[in-house]
């Protein structure tokens, strides 16, 4: 092999073994251009190819961020036809397993693994309309443009109900938001032999909260007497400074309910505007999977078990799990811009 040809290869693996540049040197490209600074000059400044100067400023100025957006990968084997035609499915029986919707598409000619359609409705949330995407893109950008420490200032919370037996005796039910207690999306029980506990929890980059069982059926005067007694001791523990902190809730009609709104409003609490139909933009439904798996390998035979092992196992989520997920909030908001409002894999 010539000198030529040696010196052309080891330029060829240099370029394939350049490191990828960090989120705060990109941040520092934008700064540079925000700040009225030319590319070559930034090029200059930073000892980097003009043209990858150029593209990172590209991609801020066409999606909001500096960091990698993910690539397209291989086309989805469910096309939107056929996403609509499993969720009608599910949405009418909501106990369908994933090798009866596969033996349905069969027989109209549509050929799709059940692990395909498991793996698709196992995070299934109902189809958005353009005005729910408009609003969650919204939500994104803003947000995306915040400094981290906004993130760390949210009191995230959210509901979740617990069932006594484990994952064990679960039978799987896809069904929308706000429709566990629908009649289909029910399964028969023995009276006295299992059932299942609401709970109401908190957390923030700091850590978890307070943990509350709910008490019968979730009205907008429990959810409130609930806020009145397990927020304030939340953000002293969770350390916040007075008025630094956001509260978020979905938009579940009793929390959006007038009466709710008007006893918020003689708190003073700054409330975070949230986008309908968006449980992958609240990190508390990893929480929540972290608390069903605790709770299950301890096997509750009763209620009263249920509802101690929960608070016990609440209370033992480390810290540095509930900083991973708000650090990594921001990929979150880059994945609802790149798949422009739709719903991502979070």
């Amino acid at each position: 092999m010539d000198c030529v040809s040696v010196c052309a290869t080891l330029s060829m693996d240099n370029r394939k073994k350049r490191k990828e540049l960090s989120e705060d040197l990109r941040t520092k490209i934008v700064e540079k251009y925000q700040q009225s600074q030319g590319y070559k000059s930034i090029s200059r400044d930073l000892d980097l190819p003009l043209s990858t100067v150029r593209n990172i400023i590209k991609t801020f100025a066409t999606h909001g961020t500096v960091a990698n957006l993910s690539g397209h990968g291989r086309k989805r084997k469910i096309d939107e036809r056929l996403q609509r035609r499993i969720v009608r499915m599910v949405d009418k029986q909501p106990q369908t397993s994933s090798k009866e919707i596969q033996a349905v598409l069969q027989a109209q000619g549509a050929s799709v693994s059940v692990r395909t359609i498991h793996r698709h409705l196992n995070g299934w949330t109902p189809l958005l309309t353009q005005r729910h995407k408009k609003a969650r893109l919204q939500f994104a950008k803003m947000y995306l443009s915040k400094p981290k420490s906004f993130c760390e200032n949210v009191l995230w919370t959210d509901e979740t109900k617990i069932e006594l037996f484990g994952k064990a005796h679960h039978s799987t039910v896809y069904r929308k938001q706000n429709e566990a207690y629908k009649e289909k999306n029910t399964v028969p029980t023995v009276k006295y032999g299992g059932g299942s506990m609401m709970f109401w929890g908190c957390f923030a980059a700091s850590g978890t909260g307070c943990l509350e069982c709910v008490q019968g059926i979730m009205k907008s005067e429990i959810y409130q007497r609930i806020l009145g007694h397990t927020v304030e001791p939340s953000v002293r523990k969770l350390c916040f400074r007075p008025r630094s902190w956001v509260f978020q809730q979905d938009n579940d009609p009793k929390h959006t309910l007038k009466s709710t709104q008007k006893w918020m409003a003689t708190k003073r609490w700054r409330v975070l505007k949230w986008p309908a139909m968006s449980p992958d933009l609240n990190p508390i439904e990893h929480l929540w999977r972290d608390l069903k798996i605790a709770v299950g390998e301890r096997r509750p035979s009763n209620k009263r078990d249920l509802e101690q092992f929960a608070n016990k196992e609440w209370s033992k989520i480390p810290g540095e799990r509930c900083k991973k997920l708000i650090d990594g909030y921001r990929k979150r908001l880059i994945s609802v811009i790149f798949s422009k409002g739709c719903a991502t894999k979070y």
